[in-house]
């Protein structure tokens, strides 16, 4: 009874410690889910949300099944040098795709006066091809069948393109862009399909698939520095033993009473505080961590292990995860994906790949340079996942946007002239295109 008297207070001042953390961490950088959906449902932060719509194929490997389904995409046209300029087509990944996000891409686009289309991701947004998720609509939801997906949606656009033209046989130099699972797609589409692309940005690509990847953990331990990776550890020892012992009660105060597996429950209260460091935000979560544990915040003594995550959060917890959601006898086929694709032995060419130094996922991505596919760490404080294409969303009025009031770091800048130049050398490149940069 004395060992619940002492953690039933210093729960509520954790958590109470840590909803202040990331409310501010959500307000003042990187946003929770609710209020990202939010922001960007404004129409400052897309260069268009018209909806457009694609008849796909369901099964591109299948000869006999001739099923399709609608797949949403978007285009923009402002910045457009008709009819040659270049295409630039914006991957969508494992989410719903709202729109064409007014990013560093609405940048390139100006510069090089290219189109920008984007296709929904099959199973995502208004894009699945079944209303039930069972597990058997399921089998068709891979990256390969995205990747035909891609495939045949650029031929049909451009076809399209031609037909509004009234011209035949015309093609335009086409660049693939993504980033994150998104990013590895584009690299893979370049190495599956080079004929269709002049070339791949491939940004925080995930493209070497890992069994256990301890190196996420390991990097966020890294960035969260000596003193907040303490805190961080200090408070994840202190949960586990709260749900041991007033499991309700520590739920109802980080409002996740309804998660009823204590694995979730740890898994999602990890991925609040560590996507702070994915997105190269780490001092908004650290600060008011570090400083509340200097003002005699009294936790417990943390476990010394390179990860701020509970123990209970293992290979175990995974695969038990995939069982309930796929059913027994599936497992992930990590090594089939690293010889399908090469991992970060990919055999491609004309693929730029960017990573942030802080980047969690940055050690399943392409860190090393290699003939025809360089590699740039963006090496800074705060450079997180994606940061090359994602930091300082641009006004649909001044797309080159305020320098005074975007703090991007000098190492970002100076890899985005590195990629300009890439772009505009493979799009130079092209067969019959011809086209240089404005």
């Amino acid at each position: 009874m004395g060992t619940m008297r002492l953690l039933k207070p210093l729960v509520v001042s954790v958590s109470s410690l840590f909803f202040v953390a990331l409310s501010g961490f959500a307000h003042g950088f990187v946003m929770t889910p609710r209020s990202l959906i939010n922001r960007l449902s404004q129409s400052s932060y897309y260069l268009t949300t018209k909806e457009l719509w694609f008849d796909q194929t369901l099964d591109h490997y299948s000869p006999y099944d001739h099923r399709q389904f609608k797949q949403r995409y978007y285009e923009f046209l402002d910045y457009f040098q008709v009819p040659d300029g270049p295409i630039f087509l914006k991957i969508c990944g494992e989410s719903s795709c709202n729109g064409i996000s007014n990013d560093y891409l609405g940048v390139l686009a100006k510069k090089f006066g290219a189109a920008v289309v984007s296709l929904e991701h099959r199973y995502y947004g208004k894009s699945s091809p079944f209303k039930s998720h069972t597990t058997e609509n399921l089998k068709y939801l891979s990256s390969k069948q995205a990747l035909f997906d891609l495939a045949v949606f650029r031929q049909w656009y451009q076809e399209s393109l031609n037909l509004k033209r009234n011209r035949t046989g015309v093609d335009n130099s086409w660049f693939v862009f993504g980033v994150s699972y998104s990013g590895a797609l584009s690299a893979w589409f370049r190495l599956k399909f080079p004929h269709l692309t002049c070339g791949s940005l491939a940004s925080s690509a995930v493209v070497h698939a890992v069994y256990n990847y301890t190196d996420y953990d390991k990097q966020v331990g890294e960035s969260a520095g000596p003193e907040c990776k303490a805190v961080l550890q200090e408070i994840t020892e202190l949960v586990d033993r709260s749900l041991e012992t007033n499991k309700k009660e520590l739920k109802k105060q980080f409002g996740a009473a309804e998660l009823e597996i204590d694995g979730d429950f740890l898994y999602f209260l990890a991925d609040a505080a560590v996507v702070a460091f994915q997105y190269g935000h780490p001092d908004a979560l650290c600060t008011p961590l570090v400083e509340a544990k200097k003002a005699g915040v009294d936790l417990v003594v943390a476990p010394s292990n390179d990860t701020v995550r509970s123990s209970k959060i293992d290979t175990k917890y995974h695969l038990d995860l995939c069982k309930n959601v796929f059913g027994e006898g599936i497992y992930p086929e990590v090594d089939v994906t690293n010889i399908y694709y090469g991992g970060t032995n990919i055999a491609g060419s004309k693929i730029i790949f960017t990573n942030g130094s802080q980047d969690p996922w940055r050690h399943a991505s392409k860190q090393t340079s290699s003939p025809g596919m360089p590699s740039y760490i963006i090496i800074c404080h705060n450079c997180g996942h994606g940061i090359d294409m994602r930091e300082c969303p641009q006004s649909v009025s001044s797309i080159e946007g305020n320098a005074q009031s975007c703090n991007i770091p000098d190492a970002v800048n100076k890899v985005r002239q590195k990629m300009i130049e890439h772009i505009n050398l493979w799009l130079s490149e092209c067969k019959g295109s011809g086209w240089h940069s404005m």
